[in-house]
């Protein structure tokens, strides 16, 4: 097994990206721009026991995700699977400049960071 040595202070710079990441899925990022694809929200609308309005159904999509858990692969808390109506649907963040032009240079400091969460199935990435 391969292991990669973290250098000295990474380990609360990460804890940092994680609590963000965190505020985010959580709807506590003001800042922070939510994405469905419309994919998605098709497939699930179709799903057996799926809610007949698209509102609760985004709602519902969101309450999952405020409660999913996390692998160990991802130590930043940026990508989750969860089962929701019957379909396995992801979730990723990712980090942009305040313009959102670029990346972020610093995803660990929230003033220089726009966080963008994507929920998606698997086909759609």
């Amino acid at each position: 097994m391969l292991t990669t040595a973290i250098p000295a202070g990474a380990d609360a710079r990460l804890e940092r990206i994680a609590r963000l990441n965190d505020r985010t899925r959580l709807g506590l990022d003001r800042t922070a721009r939510v994405v469905i694809t419309r994919n998605c929200l098709e497939r699930l609308a179709e799903a057996e026991g799926a809610p007949d309005e698209p509102i609760v159904l985004q709602a519902r999509l969101m309450a999952a995700f405020r409660h999913c858990t996390f692998s160990e692969d991802s130590p930043e808390r940026d990508f989750a699977a969860i089962e929701f109506l019957g379909r396995k649907v992801w979730m990723k963040i990712d980090y942009y400049d305040a313009a959102m032009e670029f990346g972020s240079e610093d995803p660990a400091d929230a003033s220089v960071t726009t966080r963008v969460m994507t929920i998606l199935l698997p086909e759609d990435y």
